[in-house]
């Protein structure tokens, strides 16, 4: 197995450091004063450029630099943290992006541009806010003379800090180059030899630091192990700068005490084993797994036919044994894939903080259900629908404050994005309180494009649908945001492609709603194996409720629509016999698969119900990608090939055809 590229993993990390960044700005514009959002994005940045510099990327870690320096003043209490500060910071965020993946990149000219922003939003700050920092506030007057101060630091790390990557002597030296200071180690907890992990930690410090800094200098060293270590900072004398004092008597050492000691020990421990809890493994090969699971899956299907056939009890026993540790397989593989939405809505934070400026409007966006998990690909997918739906809802929906005032609405516009699961979908909603969609606007459109003839009579999902068609806006001029009829044909054309509907409801003067169902995974479904005339297709186990027997009576009764009645309620029935074409005599006991979708119910007549399938979803070639009664295919145990029911287009075409056949009388 080939090491991997170092180069590649600080990307990685990198990336990682950008969002932890760009997620502690966004907070920071909730709170400003959030000493401890300050000092993570501090943190953060201070990593980043670190980092940079030590993998080669010097345009970074100089354009990260002065980020940084601009958060430093903060934290020390130069200046107030100002929305254009973070808004500044977030700009230049995204250029460190750019720096990173092209570091030999033009950069200049951008560079320049985004440094002046910063520049102007920190010294545009004015002059420090009183007691602008608890850290501040903390430091005696003394400190602003600018005097020679001593300091006693006694600290200890943690038993595991050298794995982890900290080298105590760093920290020693950083203290030294602060200015004269004497050390005394403490080797009271140092083990027996016989006992003695050479990898391990159990010294402590006691040093005598004499310095011009603050103390804010002080804790900077400590700055990326402060939260796992024992440090307490104290301030021996105060003394004129020209003094030359004789050095203060070391006290004793300080040790922690035996009740003290289990709980930093534990807490150690238990940082550790989360640590190693998590392993990062490329996407690539999570892929490749799935697939071999995939052909695993199959193969165990074929072993359960041909065990089926044959009459020896043992290959029986090791068929089924088979197919069970496939099935186990398969489940944890699906989980392995799974991850949560929160992935995908911490990404819209920053997208509304930028729009919100952009327009003028007030938004709040708020997340539900950020906990659902739905399989990677999808998550993937669905980044750039989303977009488009939010920005939408942001341009199209939400009206100007002065707008909302005058309609009686707070001016702070919402944008709720929500997810929950239901069966085997998730159903991902976007929802505004804004004006909702103009019908009228709509209709007019719609007629002017050709899209529909003056007058006709349609339903108000089949009206709101058609902002689904290409080209098709209501926008009454072209904005950066909206306005081309660009993205809602995408939006809609991406979710099908996913095996999802798309749903949209609006009230006037209350906002609009769009939900989109996706299902859980893309690569193995739990199906159900039905034949209808000489073929075999697969229904999706998560869309069936029952199954029942189709009695002849029944059967004869209808035309146009057929109905069964089920427990008092009637259920429209689909014989899927007609709609494929098979040219063959239906069955003597045919089956009805009651299957749900959305909140309307329908029945599939087929001829014979094989059993549930474990069902490995093969995409269809190009030449059917017209057809869209099928979502997919997938080989069966004797190599035939089974296709995939698509069932919130089956029954549409069911629909459709029914529809045809009733007003042909």
């Amino acid at each position: 197995m080939s090491n991997p590229d170092p180069i590649s993993v600080f990307r990685t990390e990198a990336a990682e450091l950008l969002e932890q960044i760009e997620s502690g700005l966004l907070d920071l514009t909730r709170s400003l004063d959030d000493r401890d959002q300050i000092d993570a994005v501090f943190r953060g940045l201070h990593t980043l450029k670190g980092s940079g510099a030590m993998f080669g990327f010097e345009a970074l870690a100089a354009f990260t630099h002065h980020c940084e320096t601009a958060f430093d003043r903060v934290r020390k209490g130069d200046v107030p943290a100002t929305h254009e500060l973070v808004s500044a910071v977030l700009s230049a965020q995204d250029h460190m992006r750019a720096l990173l993946e092209t570091p030999n990149g033009d950069h200049d000219a951008m560079s320049a541009s985004l440094l002046d922003n910063l520049h102007r939003a920190v010294n545009g700050a004015g002059s420090p806010a009183p007691a602008a920092s608890v850290a501040a506030a903390a430091v005696p007057v003394a400190e602003a003379s600018g005097g020679m101060r001593e300091w006693r630091i006694r600290f200890s790390l943690p038993v595991n800090a050298m794995a982890n990557g900290t080298n105590p002597l760093g920290l020693l030296d950083e203290m030294r180059d602060l200015g004269e200071c004497r050390i005394v180690a403490d080797a009271a907890k140092v083990p027996e030899l016989a006992e003695l992990d050479p990898r391990d930690i159990h010294l402590s410090w006691d040093v005598t630091l004499k310095t011009d800094k603050p103390r804010s200098d002080i804790e900077d060293v400590f700055i990326f192990v402060m939260d796992d270590m024992e440090l307490e900072i104290t301030e021996i004398a105060i003394e004129p700068l020209a003094a030359t004092p004789e050095p203060a008597p070391l006290p004793k050492a300080v040790v922690v005490t035996e009740r003290e000691a289990p709980a930093v020990q534990a807490a150690n421990d238990s940082r550790q084993a989360k640590s190693a809890e998590n392993v990062r493994v490329p996407a690539e090969r999570l892929d490749e797994m799935m697939d071999r699971v995939g052909e695993l899956v199959i193969a165990q299907s074929r072993l359960t036919q041909l065990a089926g056939a044959a009459a020896d009890l043992g290959l029986r026993s090791v068929s089924e044994e088979i197919e069970r540790l496939s099935g186990e397989l398969r489940d944890t593989m699906m989980v392995l894939r799974m991850m949560p939405v929160a992935s995908l809505f911490s990404r819209f934070r920053r997208l509304v903080h930028d729009l919100s400026r952009e327009t003028g409007k007030e938004i709040e966006l708020i997340t539900e259900g950020e906990s659902t998990e739905v399989d990677k690909t999808v998550i993937d997918r669905l980044a750039d629908p989303l977009v488009h739906l939010v920005r939408n809802s942001i341009d199209h929906g939400l009206e100007k404050p002065e707008e909302r005032i005058a309609a009686g609405k707070d001016a702070k516009g919402k944008v709720l994005l929500s997810a929950h699961q239901t069966g085997g979908e998730v159903i991902i909603t976007i929802k505004d309180d804004g004006r909702g969609i103009n019908r009228e606007r709509v209709r007019a459109k719609a007629e002017a494009s050709g899209l529909i003839q003056p007058g006709q009579a349609l339903s108000d999902p089949e009206l709101l649908q058609l902002i689904f068609q290409p080209g098709f806006s209501t926008a009454q001029q072209v904005t950066n945001l909206s306005g081309r009829g660009v993205g809602m044909d995408v939006v809609k054309k991406t979710v099908e492609a996913l095996r999802g509907a798309i749903d949209i409801t609006s009230k006037p003067g209350d906002g609009s709603e769009v939900s989109l169902r996706i299902p859980l995974t893309l690569a193995i479904i739990d199906g159900l194996l039905v034949r209808v005339g000489e073929g075999c297709y697969v229904i999706p186990l998560s869309a069936v409720e029952e199954c029942l027997e189709l009695s002849l009576e029944d059967d004869l009764r209808s035309r146009g629509r057929s109905f069964i009645s089920l427990r008092d309620s009637l259920v429209p029935f689909l014989r899927l016999r007609e709609l494929f074409r098979t040219g063959t005599q239906p069955d003597p006991h045919q089956k009805v698969v009651v299957i749900s979708t959305g909140s309307e119910r329908v029945g599939l007549v087929v001829d014979q119900i094989i059993g549930d399938h474990q069902t490995v979803i093969k995409s269809m070639s190009k030449l059917h990608h017209d057809v869209a009664t099928f979502s997919g295919a997938t080989i069966l145990g004797d190599g035939s090939v089974a296709l995939i029911l698509d069932v919130t287009h089956l029954v549409a075409a069911g629909q459709h055809q029914e529809a045809q056949m009733r007003a042909a009388g």
